[in-house]
């Protein structure tokens, strides 16, 4: 028997969310769907764009998290839009945006209702779709109460993708999250409400998993309501065949005029998600990307551009979406050609197990501690924003077994013009809060006032490497700190030989 031991760096598999190793044990057909879906999987995200159309304003239940906003182009939430969209409308933007961002390759309707509180609106945006622009992989967002009843006409237009939002699945938890959900033509309110919503999200993830839609599920951390309730809902719901589990922290500012913000609900620290999202693990991946996105975000993840195309600026358009699909299918071949490239397989050396000596175990020497790093990146695995440009961070653990992917912090942006100067160190604060646990960031560029708020908080700032890649950057501040003696050890426990 052999035992194969990596000699090469990188970035681990398992610290990466949905990474290619976390996914092996799906079928090939599946794998090839999350390929290059950002919202699905980690790596992609680096790589292709995204948009929602918001179509759907109307919900069916009534969340104390939520509160749906329209005409709003200041807020990056989920719920909130700047326009509303009638299908034939929101099918000219989608070939706009396909045309004009051949990183596109995702389209879903996530709100700024329930799509499927609003089938009609929903359903013919997918079918107009599915027949003029067959390139991109159609996608819903659900609360999962009209879901069981909807799951043929999804099939029906290739939906390769649905997530449905799930907080919990006791209803005495639930009666706490929904004050009431809209059920057969009448207002239901209570633990009864909470009940017949969690039966109806189950039997939907059961009916789209025997079709072989993939499905993700969504649920919103609310300390003291579900944080010690939502490793059973990981585990129930991957047991059901949900592939992937996405726990997001709460967003419960006052300013947003939701119940739980207004009642001085707070959300978690980044310490308690993290601690969450670790807990959730185990064999069920853990989406550790996302970023809340507005009801009709467009872009990457983390930016949106949705400002771009907008109904007065695409009305007048003249699209030709065949060579628009020519040139997407050169751009993302290049695409892959260079993620085929990134991730070649690394050299093993095989080591027998019967030349390795049995003896009593020993402790392991002392090594040192691991540390947390906030890198400011706008994909492509690479270092290349400036601190105040960033809207959010992602944290790295490194050690000297590895860097892995932790997870990602959400920040309002530092640096946003003159006009709100006076707002900027308010901001500020809440990146270094956002940013607790943190030793360093890593980013392109950083200013004097920040670069000395960092310091006094015990982050140290680097601009040292620029356009880098992520992992070898860190992994290069790592072993910087080391060599400086700035990494007092800890000591491991022994570990024991197995046969």
């Amino acid at each position: 028997m052999e035992l194969k031991v990596q000699t090469q760096g990188g970035c681990a598999s398992s610290g990466c969310g949905s990474s290619a190793d976390r996914l092996a044990h799906l079928p090939e057909a599946i794998r090839a769907k999350v390929n290059n879906h950002p919202c699905f999987s980690e790596d992609a995200h680096h790589h292709y764009a995204r948009m929602h159309v918001a179509v759907a304003p109307a919900c069916n239940i009534q969340c104390h998290y939520c509160n749906r906003k329209y005409d709003c182009a200041n807020e990056s939430r989920p719920g909130v839009v700047s326009e509303l969209l009638m299908p034939d409308q929101a099918v000219k933007k989608v070939l706009a945006v396909a045309a004009a961002i051949p990183q596109m390759t995702v389209l879903g309707i996530a709100g700024p209702g329930d799509p499927l509180a609003n089938p009609e609106r929903t359903l013919e945006t997918f079918r107009q779709l599915a027949e003029k622009a067959p390139d991109i992989r159609l996608c819903v967002s659900t609360n999962g109460l009209a879901l069981p009843d909807l799951v043929d006409e999804l099939c029906q237009y290739n939906i390769e993708h649905v997530t449905i939002t799930i907080n919990c699945v006791d209803p005495d938890v639930g009666a706490k999250i929904y004050p009431w959900i809209f059920w057969n033509n009448r207002r239901i309110k209570g633990r009864k409400a909470a009940e017949i919503l969690i039966q109806r999200q189950q039997e939907g993830l059961e009916k789209l998993v025997a079709r072989g839609v993939l499905v993700k599920v969504n649920s919103v951390l609310i300390p003291g309501v579900n944080d010690a309730h939502l490793q059973e809902v990981s585990r129930v719901v991957k047991a059901k065949g949900a592939f992937l589990h996405n726990v997001m922290p709460l967003i419960a500012e006052p300013e947003h005029g939701t119940f739980y913000g207004l009642m001085g609900q707070r959300s978690p620290t980044s310490a308690e998600l993290t601690a969450l999202q670790d807990a959730c693990a185990g064999d069920m991946a853990m989406m550790r990307h996302c970023r809340q996105c507005r009801a009709d975000a467009v872009g990457m993840l983390g930016e949106d551009r949705g400002q771009e195309f907008t109904l007065d600026k695409i009305e007048h358009l003249e699209i030709d979406y065949a060579a628009a699909m020519q040139k997407r299918a050169e751009v993302q071949a290049e695409i892959e050609a260079r993620r085929a490239a990134q991730h070649q397989p690394t050299k093993a050396a095989f080591v027998s197990l019967a030349s390795i000596e049995r003896v009593r175990p020993q402790p392991k020497p002392a090594e040192p501690r691991p540390v947390l790093m906030a890198v400011a990146t706008t994909g492509g695995g690479v270092i290349d924003q400036h601190f105040g440009h960033a809207r959010a961070f992602r944290v790295y653990a490194a050690s000297v077994q590895d860097v892995r992917f932790i997870g990602t912090r959400q920040v309002d942006l530092y640096c946003t013009g003159s006009d709100t100067c006076g707002e900027a160190e308010t901001r500020l604060e809440q990146t270094i809060r956002a940013l607790d646990g943190c030793e360093a960031v890593l980013c392109a560029r950083i200013g004097y006032e920040p670069w000395g708020k960092l310091e006094a908080a015990g982050i140290t700032p680097n601009g040292e490497h620029a356009l880098e890649p992520i992992e070898e950057a860190v992994a290069a501040v790592y072993r910087e700190w080391l060599d400086a003696g700035r990494l007092e050890s800890i000591t491991a426990e022994p570990e024991r030989l197995s046969a």
